[in-house]
């Protein structure tokens, strides 16, 4: 089979594609012939050497898939050989055959097909957890998400509109705040244009900003807690500015009872990550398999093409996932 990997650390320019032998499902796993995989920032991150698999998983890249279960290993009963299914992966999509724990697989909705399922699992795992389960939205209560235009954005705006939240996202350009509001955002903010706290004030009033789902992190942090309501939550769920900050003032989340959390998807145990996946089945994948929600595909690339996938990621310029396509 055809793979892609990484040619030591640095910018896109160390992707290669070289041949491999396909991998065989050990106790628990299945193997899934890709139809296609999706491009995420923790890919890029892995590429730039600062966020490596871990010890047990693959070194080849990719955290999530769609495709065919051609074969199971020991104890799977469920997916079967056959089935149509997308995955959430330590690591490894980058491929045109992939390993997935048999719990960490749902079922392709009928309505997307198998391509556009692969831009489902990190985003839906990430969004479904962070959002509901750390940050405990509620239907009624505002939502601000930053980067609104990305795969994580876009799918949290659907999925906090559908829950009954207000939203408001912030993107950085006034195509990608139309964008925004084209999958229910109530406001959007070109933070290039605007100060996204003053607007945010304005929109949230006195009670202010009940959840916000942040991955930028560095001054971010204390602009984000002057906009929360008492009894806020802030989730923190990446660092695209700076994994720190100097002169923190701390009073807000005394004075307000604010609630600062955040967490990581990959290093999680199987188990963990199969008991958000039982909950996206039931209560979130009626809503893909009715067209109420869905991923939003910016661009497709053939699998030999990931480096101008890659590229593309880290320009910015995508409205929603980009994808890598195997043919298969």
């Amino acid at each position: 089979m055809q793979q892609i990997y990484f040619d030591g650390a640095g910018g896109p320019d160390v992707i290669r594609t070289e041949e491999a032998l396909v991998p065989k499902p050990g106790p628990g796993q299945v193997l899934i012939e890709v139809a296609a995989a999706g491009i995420n920032r923790p890919d890029c991150l892995q590429r730039q050497g600062v966020y490596p698999p871990p010890p047990d998983e693959s070194a080849i890249p990719g955290l999530e898939v769609a495709g065919r279960v051609v074969a199971i290993g020991e104890g799977v009963r469920s997916p079967r050989v056959g089935d149509e299914v997308c995955a959430l992966l330590g690591s490894g999509g980058y491929a045109e055959f992939a390993l997935a724990h048999a719990p960490l697989c749902l079922p392709v909705p009928e309505i997307l097909g198998s391509v556009a399922a692969a831009g489902l699992p990190e985003n839906y795992f990430t969004v479904f957890d962070n959002v509901f389960t750390r940050g405990r939205l509620a239907p009624g209560e505002t939502f601000l998400v930053h980067g609104g235009s990305s795969g994580i954005g876009s799918t949290a705006i659907q999925l906090a509109k559908q829950h009954g939240a207000r939203v408001i996202a912030t993107a950085g350009s006034s195509a990608k705040c139309a964008f925004c509001k084209t999958l229910g955002a109530d406001f959007a903010i070109d933070y290039k244009a605007h100060d996204f706290v003053e607007d945010v004030k304005k929109i949230a009033g006195k009670h202010g900003v009940d959840v916000v789902l942040d991955m930028v992190g560095g001054t971010y942090l204390q602009k984000n807690l002057s906009v929360m309501a008492a009894e806020g939550r802030l989730v923190q769920i990446g660092f695209l500015q700076s994994p720190s900050v100097e002169n923190f003032d701390l009073r807000p989340i005394m004075l307000r009872r604010l609630t600062v959390t955040g967490s990581t998807l990959r290093a999680r145990t199987v188990a963990q990550k199969a008991t958000i996946a039982t909950a996206l089945r039931e209560k979130i994948w009626p809503f893909l398999e009715d067209g109420s929600v869905k991923p939003l595909i910016h661009a497709t690339f053939p699998l030999e093409q990931a480096r101008q996938a890659h590229e593309m990621m880290e320009s910015s310029s995508h409205l929603g996932k980009i994808l890598l396509v195997t043919g298969k």
